[in-house]
């Protein structure tokens, strides 16, 4: 095998002009090859377990939306032991009970605790809204 030699002009230096540090070679001249260090191992807990499904909440109707006020107020529930986004539907309904309008809203509720939240009417139908209707239980989105 042979040695590799490194031969430098008078005036020049490696690395050019910079005036830069220059590293020394390995042995025989080779550049030395930096060692890998490994990588930590992740670890893993026993004790860290999944969390448990979301549960579906429940939704109760509070009032309904008319001309003075075009909101249906809606109370959600959250059962579960973390915050939870709940998709609450709220059906506007005529006096011949036609639909005028269906909504879906994600409402987030804290833990074991409940929101009353403000469901819009849109505009052009408040006039003609007879009754309205909350779908009792609101789907856990996540």
């Amino acid at each position: 095998m042979a040695a590799a030699a490194v031969v430098l002009a008078a005036g020049c230096s490696p690395g050019g002009d910079s005036g830069d540090p220059v590293t020394a070679a390995g042995e025989n001249g080779v550049g030395a090859q930096p060692t890998p260090t490994p990588s930590p191992t992740p670890t893993v807990s026993a004790s860290a377990s999944p969390a448990p499904p979301l549960k579906d909440g429940t939704a109760v109707l509070v009032r309904c939306a008319d001309m003075e006020d075009p909101y249906a107020t809606v109370e959600i529930r959250n059962p579960n032991a973390r915050e939870a986004l709940l998709e609450v539907k709220t059906h506007f309904v005529d006096a011949y009970g036609s639909p005028l309008l269906d909504t879906s809203n994600q409402v987030d509720v804290p833990a074991k605790d409940k929101v009353t939240y403000r469901v819009p009417a849109k505009f052009q139908y408040t006039d003609r809204i007879a009754h309205c209707e909350v779908e009792p239980v609101v789907r856990a989105v996540r």
